[in-house]
């Protein structure tokens, strides 16, 4: 099942995606107090072509935790050594865009600004203290995130992340949610990240230093899990601060994450004056 948040003719609903079209559904309110009453919702008969409506994004969860370094190519890239254990930060959910909104920083604040695809898991149950084996009761679904990343601010300035993540517009979602048993096994979906169509990163979950039963039973041992929060799995290798020299986003670029099972998220770039 692909749900989205789609607004058409100023009413903002969720919807069932089915191939172009967007079915009505029961769900009257969020995506948010949908996934937090633990249902899903019935599709109705009545439809819209996708291209009528605009989609948002797809969900705003009270946390965003992302996982640092969680590919070894990854990890390398950057000059560090493989973690031992999960790298956990956060990004602020106002730095939330849905698909087709444009990224946007000011010059006077960063100039540094890098692309990373991921694999995000949307939490369906409340999870604490979870075992690996019972963590995937807990996943409601998966979406595409792009954790955009201030180099200079996250490297260079800050002595840590949460500034350089988490930037307004530096988390575009979407551009749905596929439910957990409509995605097949998310170990192995091929994620690639193009910048003005060419490819960066091309990577594969299967690839993940930690996977995603112990990354949900890790993060639920130091806090509590909630429906509607997003772990970010972390991005394989291909940012533009690895490269030599390194390359960042420029006003105008458009960057897309594709990720297999679920669609395709793309955002151009804007340089405010």
């Amino acid at each position: 099942m692909k749900l989205a948040t789609y607004t058409y003719q100023n009413r903002t609903r969720v919807g069932e995606v089915v191939d172009d079209r967007v079915y009505l559904t029961s769900e009257l309110e969020s995506m948010h107090y949908m996934i937090r009453r633990g249902l899903l919702p019935t599709r109705r008969n009545e439809s819209l072509p996708l291209s009528d409506v605009t989609l948002n994004a797809p969900l705003k969860p009270n946390k965003i935790i992302a996982i640092g370094k969680n590919y070894a190519e990854h990890a390398k890239e950057t000059g560090s050594n493989v973690p031992t254990a999960p790298i956990i930060f956060a990004k602020f959910p106002s730095s939330i865009i849905g698909t087709g909104e444009a990224i946007t920083w000011s010059e006077s604040i960063t100039k540094e600004v890098d692309w990373e695809g991921e694999l995000a898991v949307v939490i369906g149950k409340k999870a604490r203290n979870v075992s690996e084996e019972d963590a995937f009761k807990h996943v409601f679904g998966y979406t595409i995130a792009h954790d955009v990343s201030a180099r200079d601010l996250q490297i260079r300035t800050d002595s840590q992340w949460t500034r350089g993540k988490s930037l307004d517009t530096f988390c575009p979602l979407g551009p749905w949610i596929v439910t957990s048993d409509a995605i097949g096994d998310p170990h192995h979906l091929s994620i690639k990240t193009s910048v003005n169509g060419q490819v960066m990163q091309d990577g594969n979950t299967k690839d993940f230093i930690f996977n995603i039963p112990v990354l949900i039973s890790y993060c639920s041992r130091m806090f509590t899990l909630e429906p509607g929060d997003l772990i970010l799995t972390g991005t394989p290798a291909g940012v533009g601060e690895g490269m030599k020299p390194p390359q960042y986003l420029k006003d105008g670029d458009v960057v897309e994450i594709e990720v297999e099972n679920i669609g395709k998220l793309s955002n151009p770039c804007k340089v405010l004056p």
